[in-house]
């Protein structure tokens, strides 16, 4: 079966960093586009960034500039480095994997990040 495992979430002071990890199993994970989603208490949860398999990437306005996405085919794992954190990216943040038809979706059990002084 299909299993999505983050990791790297926690507890940070503003302005810091952290890089999350998104260990995928049983699925051909260089062929889907791999995304990381947040939902913050009482918010939708919303796109935060993508790559697709040919690496292009999208990025929420709200982190441009500050947050990469990438990804090792060979480790089967997506990345997000988040620079210079605001109390505004508190929030649970769960990886995606979806296929080129978008048939299939896949959810990891998302993994809490925490900015505050």
């Amino acid at each position: 079966q299909v299993q999505l495992v983050e990791s790297g979430g926690g507890l940070v002071q503003p302005g810091g960093s952290l890089r999350l990890s998104c260990a995928a199993s049983g699925l051909s994970f260089s062929i889907y586009t791999m995304a990381w989603y947040r939902q913050a208490p009482g918010k939708q949860r919303e796109l935060v960034a993508k790559i697709t398999p040919g690496r292009r990437t999208n990025y929420a306005d709200s982190v441009k500039g500050r947050f990469n996405i990438s990804r090792d085919n060979a480790k089967n794992t997506v990345y997000l480095q988040m620079n210079d954190l605001t109390p505004e990216d508190t929030a649970v943040y769960s990886c995606n994997a979806i296929s080129q038809s978008g048939m299939y979706k896949y959810w990891g059990q998302g993994t809490q990040v925490t900015v505050s002084s």
